[in-house]
């Protein structure tokens, strides 16, 4: 097992590069600049600015000084806010992004696991099909829909909880936290019930009902062990896509994370701190994947074959 994790670990490795690389030429040519602004600015203080962020220097020279940053931690400094780096700003904002997926996961894996298991002890029932039917509601609504509507609903029609902010007034945490984590929940039912109808139809379940087992027991103890892989699978991806998806959550919602940051770097075209964001949630992303692959091993053995 160790040699897989490694294996996973060093084909990592090209991967982030590529998308460094990638991002760091398509910024490049994207129409505008950092220093763009609708105030002018005068040639003098413009190659000034230029020749200080080494921009000056030709394409090719500017990639290999990036990159050769980038491999020792190093991500630069911020175009659009003087004196501070690119990775100051990250670990700025980073516990708070995480606070939101961690919240949004937990309400995910609650509200999913529940409603997907329910449903498959349940099968053709009521309490089948209105869990599944809020599930497909769930999928096909996008977060910047679902954040508004929670919004106008809870926040303004209600006046029952906070429309932004991120204090430490647990109300402010609620309605961030549903928008993001409810797609995924719907998810994570839908793959418990697969996983858990599947289990249940095994020799192995009938074996311990003809033992005399508790329903109760077959259940906790032998169905949900082999019905919640898919569930466990699919937590790479997941939390891949809570911090992708933190982004449009924390624009609704005014919430100072790392994902509010991404975006108003794309707006103020700094070019540093786009870059930076990129190859910090790419490496999040390949990271919270290899966990994922190591937990489906660890739990279910004929995955190392």
């Amino acid at each position: 097992m160790l040699l897989i994790f490694l294996k996973r670990v060093l084909a990592a490795i090209p991967v982030l590069i590529i998308v460094a690389s990638l991002t760091f030429f398509f910024v490049r040519l994207a129409p505008g600049g950092p220093f763009d602004s609708d105030r002018a600015v005068s040639q003098e203080v413009l190659i000034n600015l230029q020749e200080a962020y080494n921009l000056n220097a030709p394409l090719s020279e500017q990639y290999f000084d990036y990159m050769s940053g980038v491999l020792v931690g190093d991500f630069g400094p911020s175009f659009r806010y003087p004196g501070r780096s690119v990775s100051e700003m990250i670990f700025t904002g980073l516990p708070v992004t995480l606070e939101l997926a961690v919240y949004a996961i937990l309400i995910a894996l609650c509200v999913g696991i529940f409603s997907g298991v329910l449903a498959a002890l349940k099968r053709n029932t009521f309490l089948d099909f209105i869990p599944m039917a809020i599930a497909m509601i769930g999928i096909c609504v996008p977060t910047f829909l679902m954040g508004p509507l929670l919004v106008l609903i809870f926040g303004i029609n209600l006046e029952l909880l906070p429309v932004s902010g991120w204090d430490n007034l647990p109300g402010d945490k609620i309605l961030p936290s549903i928008t993001l984590g409810f797609a995924y929940a719907a998810y994570i039912a839908r793959l418990s019930r697969g996983g858990m109808l599947e289990i249940l139809g095994q020799d192995f379940i009938r074996t311990a009902r003809a033992k005399g087992l508790s329903e109760r027991a077959v259940v906790t103890k032998h169905a949900m062990q082999g019905g919640l892989i898919p569930v466990v699978s699919f937590l790479g991806p997941a939390v891949a896509g809570l911090l992708a998806g933190s982004f449009v959550v924390e624009t609704i919602f005014q919430i100072p994370g790392l994902g509010r940051f991404y975006v108003e770097a794309a707006f103020n075209r700094d070019y540093t701190m786009i870059l930076g964001t990129t190859i910090f949630f790419s490496a999040m992303i390949v990271f919270f994947n290899l966990l994922s692959d190591m937990a489906v091993m660890l739990f279910n053995p004929r995955a190392r074959d």
